[in-house]
């Protein structure tokens, strides 16, 4: 007995289990051979998915085989074929779905990623009535940001900052000093030995990494009072740490300062955040055309808002000082060709793709945004590369999110 979504059935299957009516009255009965007349009833009774049983001459296999490959070909939709990368990705989802169907999960069916009813939800500011510097004006004025950011920068900007320096700021703050002692220490930053202080973690990572490091921790605190029915913040810091890892992780095979990338991948998504606390209503739609209709969330934002988070995230950060180099890497992660940098911006797009990728096997919704082959080329990476950063992103994915959720 298999669950399918009503999409996936094919002529022959037999249904499995009875179906009821609206009155509970049964309206197909278990043993019932399903052609088209049976799945236009399935969906006028609003059913996404039933149990069948395999026709005559079907091999379970097969069937499974064709659930995951037709799932998963929905994210691939807006990338390029013939780029190899996006290839060898789709081959290594195609694998990471088949092992999570073998542990117990399903696939979702089209009509889970349609949604929720959005009409309470009243926005601030309206499109056309609204400009991205409008937004972004607002969110400063409304909450200051947290004092400690401001002692961090001072840190960061001034060329004489020592270890010690870096180490009475962030002890000042416990929670932030606790994060990023965890983070130091787990298996990801692959120190030999036990780092208990802020000092020492300073000594080993270097003044400019950790300040920066401490940089994207402090700015998590500034949006921990979200309303849960406005984002699923849990899928989204999880989905922001997978883009972390990667950056981090591709960052070192580029030869770049990787916790660098890693803060960039943590607030990559920064201005879909001020997006959501300020138009809460056209953010949802534009999750929901994203969704329903497997386009890019960018360029569903585009759409329905006139721009999209970038052009949000990049103004905030420079509202808030944040390094140039930071700034770029995040507002340029869906068009690296106009960064001052393309090779590094690319890092952080490949790494978003590859966050997005790693989703699919566990519900995600959102389809890979792709990437130029140009952007690919300059990166100079091998197919093998992407498997060994998944892989390693699977090794440490779930103690770098118990150190932030």
């Amino acid at each position: 007995m298999i669950r399918i979504c009503i999409e996936h059935i094919e002529p022959g299957m037999v249904l499995a289990k009875d179906v009821a009516g609206l009155d509970g009255s049964t309206v197909l009965e278990a043993g019932a051979v399903l052609g088209p007349e049976q799945v236009d009833a399935l969906a006028d009774l609003g059913r996404s998915a039933i149990f069948v049983k395999p026709g005559e001459g079907m091999d379970p296999k097969d069937i499974a085989l064709a659930r995951i490959e037709h799932h998963v070909r929905r994210f691939f939709a807006y990338v390029d074929p013939d780029n190899p990368a996006f290839e060898e990705m789709f081959q290594v989802s195609l694998r990471r779905c088949a092992k999570a169907i073998g542990e117990g999960w399903s696939p979702p069916c089209e009509a889970d990623l349609l949604a929720r009813n959005v009409e309470h939800l009243s926005d601030l500011f309206l499109r056309d009535a609204g400009a991205p510097e409008d937004i972004v004006r607002h969110e400063i004025e409304l909450a200051s940001f947290p004092d400690i950011y401001f002692k961090i920068k001072e840190v960061l900007d001034s060329p004489t900052s020592s270890a010690d320096d870096i180490a009475k700021v962030v002890n000042t703050d416990v929670g932030l000093s606790a994060k990023l002692l965890r983070l130091v220490n787990s298996p990801f930053f692959g120190f030999s030995t036990t780092i208990d202080s802020v000092t020492r973690a300073v000594s080993l990572v270097g003044v400019k990494e950790l300040s920066t490091l401490a940089l994207g921790i402090s700015t998590i605190n500034f949006f921990k009072d979200i309303p849960p029915e406005l984002m699923d913040m849990k899928m989204f810091w999880t989905h922001s740490l997978r883009c972390a890892v990667f950056a981090k992780l591709l960052a070192v095979r580029q030869g770049l300062p990787s916790d660098r990338f890693f803060t960039g991948g943590l607030l990559h998504d920064v201005g879909r955040l001020v997006l959501f606390k300020n138009m809460p209503y056209a953010s949802t739609e534009a999750m929901l055309y994203a969704r329903g209709d497997m386009v890019p969330l960018v360029e569903a934002e585009a759409e329905v808002l006139g721009f999209d988070h970038t052009e949000v995230g990049r103004l905030l950060l420079e509202q808030w000082q944040f390094p140039a180099n930071l700034t770029m890497l995040i507002a340029h992660h869906h068009d690296p060709s106009a960064a001052s940098d393309p090779r590094e911006a690319a890092v952080l797009q490949l790494a978003d793709n590859l966050a997005n990728a790693a989703e699919i096997a566990a519900g995600g919704v959102y389809v890979l945004p792709g990437m130029e082959r140009s952007a690919w080329d300059s990166l100079a990476l091998e197919i093998e590369d992407l498997d060994e950063v998944m892989a390693l992103h699977d090794a440490h994915i779930e103690d770098i999110t118990a150190t932030f959720l």
